[in-house]
């Protein structure tokens, strides 16, 4: 089998180095063996572990989310398809909570807006700086 150093394993899963020194930290890939020359020394396994990691967290997968989702793949015999959706649910019901979230304050940032003239005028007057000061 053939490692892979750092910089390939970033290279090959679009990660930077320090991410994956992050990731290894905090127990989200295993410490690698080393070489001689102290380099890590990574496997095609955690190549696959990086791009599972980085399709969860763009997801929005918190990194404690993203060790329990890896903690139910390592142990698939024993874990349920149930235990996987239900954190996939709740992570779903988060997002659209932040949506709506994310709508009310587009509509108060669009009123706001709207209501500005804009142009050369001083901003004492603004509209805007007025709205966020009240």
């Amino acid at each position: 089998m053939s490692h892979l150093r750092i910089g390939e394993l970033a290279s090959r899963t679009e990660t930077s180095v320090e991410t994956l020194r992050y990731y290894e930290s905090e127990g989200l890939i295993p410490e690698p063996r080393r070489s001689d020359a102290g380099y890590r020394l990574y496997t095609t396994d955690d190549v696959d572990r990086v791009r599972f990691i980085r399709r969860a967290r763009a997801m929005d997968f918190s990194l404690r989310e993203v060790g329990e989702l890896l903690s139910l793949q390592v142990d698939r015999e024993h874990a349920t398809c149930g235990e996987v959706k239900e954190l996939a649910e709740q992570k779903l019901g988060a997002i659209e909570i932040k949506m709506a979230e994310l709508q009310k304050m587009k509509l108060a940032l669009r009123q706001i807006t709207d209501a500005c003239e804009g142009g050369e005028l001083s901003a004492v007057h603004c509209t805007i700086l007025n709205a966020l000061e009240s």
